[in-house]
């Protein structure tokens, strides 16, 4: 219960308590110094820290006790040192959402683009605004895909759940028709191309996004990084696809990962053990990415390994004898 010109809180606390023998009255003057009362008690110093007389003179004479730095108390009531304004983030809809971020004037900037386009010579000033429309319209689309489509993401191999359409990820949701689905729209490369149709767009954003890997990296605040994962995962070229000798042995891996954590847990039934049970996949990535690696031109590999998967790791990656 928080308390008002240095009265003592009745309801909720209990007096601070003091060592042996400790003057009555010197735990009568701090009963009021508990949790419940802290943001109050940092409210009414922040006044004090500000104007002395604006608080009540009990107050200006237990804060003056104190003998603190006003901007000390300002500080302190400001907050921590590290916190930052934009996090955590503001839950905002995905229409403000696409025109903002790290985009300066996004409409502005794509009117003049779309203006400088090849396709916009001799289109009429409603033409081009029409055009601009339909791209700012193409890149909340696509802003939305790169936000909400791990949600669509086919994770199911089994096939056994309904997935129900995300209405956001809809192009309905943006003003587009069936009749606009072929028509070519200005992206400014976004996706790798200038420009693109509604049906390319959609073919690129749910191969990339919606396939049996859901992709989430819109929560990173750095744009450099940010356009490195875009750059590497989004646009016409960027589908990945296996050989059949290529599947055959990322098959085979895995049988032979599985069959060893069957061995040990008919081996050794009971024995406390981290097995690699359900992330089987890790061991041809493991060696994927060291050829991979090696291909590149690295020389050494320092492997940081958990206990879970530890023993696989060690005779399925590394060779090491089953003994």
């Amino acid at each position: 219960m928080a308390m008002k010109n240095g009265q003592r809180a009745t309801n909720g606390g209990s007096s601070a308590q003091s060592g042996p023998g400790a003057p009555a009255q010197d735990q009568d003057r701090t009963s009021f110094l508990y949790g419940s009362n802290a943001a109050f008690i940092e409210e009414v110093y922040a006044r004090y820290a500000d104007d002395p007389q604006s608080v009540d003179p009990s107050w200006q004479a237990f804060f003056g006790s104190l003998d603190e730095a006003p901007q000390n108390v300002r500080n302190e009531v400001r907050g921590p040192s590290w916190a930052r304004s934009d996090w955590p983030v503001v839950e905002k809809g995905e229409w403000t959402s696409a025109l903002d971020g790290n985009w300066p004037e996004p409409v502005k900037d794509l009117k003049k683009k779309v203006e400088a386009s090849p396709a916009a010579s001799g289109m009429s000033a409603t033409d081009v605004r029409a055009a601009t429309v339909d791209s700012i319209r193409a890149i909340m689309l696509i802003r939305a895909y790169r936000i909400r489509g791990h949600l669509m993401a086919n994770l199911d191999p089994l096939d056994q759940q309904d997935r129900e359409p995300h209405p956001e990820l809809d192009p309905e949701t943006y003003g587009f028709t069936a009749a606009d689905m072929n028509r070519p729209i200005f992206i400014d490369h976004v996706l790798g191309l200038e420009t693109a149709t509604l049906n390319q767009i959609l073919a690129i954003l749910q191969r990339t996004y919606c396939a049996s890997i859901g992709i989430e990296f819109m929560h990173i605040t750095d744009p450099e990084q940010k356009a490195w994962l875009q750059q590497r995962i989004e646009g016409p070229d960027k589908e990945i696809s296996f050989t059949e000798r290529g599947k055959l042995a990322i098959l085979n891996k895995l049988i032979e990962t599985e069959g060893f954590e069957n061995f040990l847990h008919i081996k050794f039934g009971g024995t406390k053990r981290f097995g690699l049970d359900g992330g089987e996949a890790a061991v041809p990535a493991m060696e994927q990415i060291i050829k991979r690696g090696g291909a590149l031109g690295v020389n050494d590999i320092v492997l940081g390994m958990p206990h879970r998967g530890r023993l696989n790791v060690l005779a399925s990656v590394m060779g090491k004898p089953f003994r």
